[in-house]
């Protein structure tokens, strides 16, 4: 009769091929969902680049939208933990500028991800339901990385009276800049502009502590 401690290493070994499984799916429909679009994407295709059946993407998915929500909190923790290593870096900030530079550092400008979003967006856009699934998961977001520049401000002698405003200022003026840098990649202008727009943001949210 198996010992509890096989049983036990059983069960870890198929979580790992679980998880193993998992990551390869989705960086297989991030590659697949970049290149032909969303809306030209199989589950076939997918398993077809992860080396795996359908079976394989069944287990872990019910749908392709699924797997980009997935895809999607696998990234936003991704940029949340580089912010908080920021954060933990202990920097000195002299200023909001610097701190917003700092910030800007750790968000990625990813042209590639830029293109599935924006494609997501627009198939959200038609369904409801998906809609608010994806107003949540922003808000969520949101929730989670304002108090790293919130702490990064106050490191700079600044406090936000509203960080809930600020986050919802942040995310737009992201989305907005980001699109021009990504469609003038080699403008230094266009990223300086960037950094700019975020600080007068980030200073008219907040006020001297």
């Amino acid at each position: 009769m198996p010992s509890g401690d096989g049983a036990g290493a059983g069960q870890a070994r198929v979580k790992r091929r679980r998880a193993a499984t998992r990551e390869r799916l989705l960086e297989a429909a991030f590659d697949a969902f970049a290149e032909d679009g969303l809306g030209r994407t199989t589950v076939e295709q997918i398993c077809e680049r992860a080396g795996f059946t359908r079976g394989a993407f069944y287990s872990n998915f019910t749908t392709l939208e699924e797997l980009f929500l997935a895809m999607w909190e696998q990234r936003s923790a991704r940029m949340l933990e580089q912010l908080t290593a920021v954060l933990d870096a202990d920097l000195e900030i002299r200023d909001a500028r610097q701190g917003m530079e700092h910030v800007l550092d750790a968000v990625p400008v990813d042209d590639k991800w830029f293109r599935i979003t924006s494609e997501f967006t627009a198939h959200a856009l038609r369904n409801p339901a998906l809609r608010r699934v994806m107003v949540a998961r922003e808000e969520s977001i949101s929730g989670a990385l304002t108090p790293v520049v919130v702490s990064l401000l106050r490191r700079a002698g600044r406090r936000v009276p509203d960080p809930v405003a600020l986050g919802r200022a942040l995310i737009a003026v992201h989305d907005g800049t980001l699109t021009q840098c990504l469609m003038e990649p080699d403008s230094a202008a266009a990223r300086e502009q960037r950094v700019d727009l975020f600080l007068r943001v980030v200073e008219s949210y907040s006020e001297p502590a």
